[in-house]
């Protein structure tokens, strides 16, 4: 097998090995082959990475991921977290969608096939530098420079499989790349191509492991250029890992959350400046904030398209708005903000339009996320704010200080023009989570956090089988949430594919 293929392979990994022609028409251009990715060295032998400009390339094919390939790295997040949780409606009626807002996810479906195999992919991109790294012969690329590749490498898997594992649960967990199928090879790479699942906790360990060792080699973050996979990208994600419930410590939730405070991270004074349009509109109000941990930034001549799946593209106004969009907020969320007064976040949040349709609202008053306004908006992957509300819920859940975790609650509050929690509230732990959940939800609306939020706390039957009596707008219930419905179905071609897959309970 020509080794080109055998990255596409890699990538696919649910793909039959007998339909790989068929899977390849459905490749994303931009993820195609390349000359420069591999090659033959100077002896004429045939090599992953030539020389250092090679591995530069494929690092920088990494990086573009986020920019690239929007919809799982951001689009479907948001459905998952926010229309499939009380954010958001569907916002179609596509039959692809609509589940998500209902729970009548199956295994079919495509959105959730889609980013399986996007996800591992990316994956094995990463794995493609990690494993091959270190056999390049090139004076140039030093040792120093191949451990910080490499670091940045694990960083990139690691936020792939967090993403996988709090989706799905027990996904597969590769960290190699497989051989070239031959009649002899075939019994030794079988399991590379078709891989096992692990368990949750496994997955968790191997993000762990990652993000270790990337924190000895990775660069410093750095104030001016937040798209780089850091220092301090380890940390935010070391501190989600141990708020999990596989492995979790809330100990090392407040060791790590420090950690990036004393990075040098910190709120902005003015919301507005994270997601806002600068006074022409015609670019984003700023990039790279003290606030802002990791985005992809885009620029004029190479826009995010993303926008005009959730509203209009201000920097383009009559671009792509005849037609329905996703993620819709629901009314209940905007009665959360209304109740609590939150104005300023509220405005920044949510935008009201005039449409030509009226699946949820009235036409002629219709709400739409507004955290993705243009094609020049980032997308703004970890924030600082998440950090310190994930350290007030380890002082809630953990080591029991409800003071801190009130002051931290306060700081968010009060960046918004809220007051500070009422005395009745600080004292009390149950009413402290409630208050935690209320302001994530807030502070974090349309940023792909809520379902896993309410995962992570054990609060989806709760919530979510409340919302619909009292949500007008919200389609029907299908099937109630129950213990089942905190992983969503892999997607069945996968299975079908794969005999060591299975499915998850529930579906």
């Amino acid at each position: 097998m020509n080794s080109k293929y055998k990255y596409i392979y890699i990538g696919l990994l649910g793909s039959m090995l007998l339909s790989f022609s068929s899977c390849l028409k459905d490749f994303d251009p931009v993820d195609t082959y390349s000359d420069v990715t591999e090659g033959i060295n100077d002896e004429g032998k045939e090599v992953v990475f030539k020389d250092k400009a090679a591995v530069e390339s494929h690092l920088k094919t990494l990086y573009n991921q986020m920019r690239d390939r929007q919809e799982h790295w951001y689009l479907d997040l948001l459905l998952i977290a926010d229309a499939h949780a009380d954010n958001a409606y569907g916002g179609t009626t596509g039959a692809e969608v609509i589940p998500f807002e209902n729970n009548a996810l199956e295994g079919s479906n495509s959105v959730i096939d889609r980013d399986w195999n996007r996800y591992l992919e990316d994956m094995a991109r990463a794995n493609r530098l990690i494993v091959n790294i270190d056999e390049v012969e090139d004076a140039t690329l030093t040792t120093a420079l191949r451990e910080r590749y490499k670091a940045e490498a694990k960083i990139f898997r690691a936020m792939i499989l967090f993403d996988m594992v709090r989706i799905w649960g027990s996904i597969p967990v590769i960290t190699t790349e497989a051989g070239d199928i031959t009649a002899e090879t075939i019994e030794d790479v079988y399991d590379d191509y078709f891989p096992s699942q692990a368990t949750e906790e496994e997955a968790y360990r191997q993000i762990e492991k990652d993000l270790l060792e990337a924190l000895e080699t990775a660069p410093e973050n750095d104030a001016g250029d937040k798209t780089r996979f850091s220092k301090s990208v380890a940390r935010t994600l070391l501190a989600k890992v141990y708020a999990e419930k596989p492995i979790r410590d809330y100990s090392k939730v407040i060791q790590y959350c420090d950690a990036v405070t004393a990075d040098g991270f910190d709120l902005v004074d003015d919301f507005s400046d994270l997601f806002g349009m600068n006074a022409a509109g015609t670019d984003a109000k700023m990039r790279n904030t003290k606030e802002s941990i990791l985005e992809a930034q885009f620029f004029s001549g190479s826009g995010n398209w993303v926008t005009w799946m959730f509203g209009r593209d201000l920097a383009n106004w009559n671009s792509n708005f005849t037609w329905a969009k996703w993620v819709t907020p629901s009314r209940d969320l905007i009665k959360a903000f209304e109740t609590e007064g939150d104005q300023e976040r509220f405005q920044e949040s949510v935008v009201y339009y005039e449409t030509s349709w009226s699946n949820y609202y009235p036409s002629d008053h219709y709400p739409f996320m507004y955290k993705c306004r243009s094609a020049y908006s980032s997308i703004i992957k970890y924030r600082y704010a998440d950090v310190l509300l994930l350290k007030a819920e380890a002082l809630i859940m953990g080591p029991s200080d409800l003071a801190g975790a009130a002051d931290i609650i306060d700081r968010i509050r009060q960046r918004a023009g809220l007051k500070k929690l009422p005395a009745n509230i600080r004292g009390d732990k149950e009413a402290m989570l409630n208050a935690l959940l209320k302001e994530r939800r807030l502070e974090l609306a349309f940023e792909g956090q809520r379902w896993f939020d309410l995962v992570r706390l054990n609060k989806v039957e709760e919530v979510m089988n409340a919302i619909f009596a009292k949500d007008s707008g919200r389609k029907a219930l299908v099937y109630p949430f129950n213990e089942t419905s905190y992983r969503l179905p892999i997607p069945q071609g996968v299975i079908d594919q794969n005999p060591k897959i299975v499915q998850n309970p529930g579906y």
